[in-house]
């Protein structure tokens, strides 16, 4: 890093546990290099893996699927569903709910961003969501 400049390297093997219910791979964000606007971090989803309901108050996301795929329930009810393949990029507007369910019997790795400094920031829980998910989409 140049002095001054702000310029940092977010090497691999840093993780955290996000209140969504996944260990993340720690990338360019708030608690790793002082970011303010916007976060990056990578996701490793195992088969039968599903996040906890979810939105991400006033935040927008982006998500590449990396390798593999998944499927991402959303909507008021988490009625719609649709399914990301390697190459896809998915984009979440702020305050809508989700909730990626890995179904597809093998591991999939997203890298996901937020427009946030924090992708933990703004996150509200749905346990309602939740339940009812689970009796439509077996884990």
């Amino acid at each position: 890093m140049t002095a001054g400049s702000g310029v940092q390297v977010v090497s691999p093997g840093q993780t955290y546990v996000g209140k969504q219910g996944f260990t993340y791979g720690a990338g360019a964000s708030a608690e790793t290099v002082g970011a303010q606007r916007i976060c990056m971090n990578v996701l490793p989803m195992p088969p039968g893996a599903r996040a906890k309901a979810h939105y991400h108050d006033k935040i927008e996301t982006i998500a590449y699927m990396l390798h593999g795929e998944c499927a991402v329930y959303h909507g008021s009810q988490l009625e719609h569903r649709l399914l990301a393949r390697q190459g896809d990029q998915v984009f979440i507007p702020a305050d809508v709910a989700h909730a990626p369910a890995n179904e597809s019997g093998a591991p999939c790795t997203w890298l996901v961003v937020h427009s946030s400094g924090s992708d933990q920031d703004g996150i509200v829980l749905l346990p309602a969501l939740d339940a009812l998910l689970a009796a439509r989409v077996p884990s």
